[in-house]
């Protein structure tokens, strides 16, 4: 990673593009963004295994390959609305960990 995107992250109050992708694959959080026509948007969004669905050949963005195509793009899970969604990292205002989803209860395997 380049010293200008570090200096970036820092000033945004953001994690690094490289540490944003290690949160999300171990965490749930809430990106704050703005989209490319300007509107807000709040997202909870992860990349745990545990949590996104598994790829399949139906649905292209369920494959990393496939989610990784643009270095600007960072595509994610939507736990709220339950698909694939993508955002700009260099378009991200402010990003911050769930704390329920890091809970014992919560990562403990369920009785069936």
């Amino acid at each position: 990673m380049n010293k200008v995107n570090e200096t970036v992250a820092t000033l945004k109050g953001i994690p690094t593009k490289i540490d944003l992708r290690m949160q999300l694959e171990q965490n749930v959080i809430v990106v704050d963004f703005t989209k490319l026509n300007g509107d807000k948007r709040v997202m909870t969004c992860t990349l745990r295994e545990d949590m996104k669905p598994r790829a399949t050949k139906t649905d292209p963005m369920s494959t990393k390959k496939v989610r990784e195509i643009s270095d600007a793009v960072v595509s994610v899970w939507d736990v709220n609305a339950k698909g694939w969604r993508s955002f700009r990292y260099d378009r991200i205002n402010a990003v911050d960990l769930v704390d329920e989803y890091n809970a014992d209860w919560y990562n403990k395997p369920v009785d069936k």
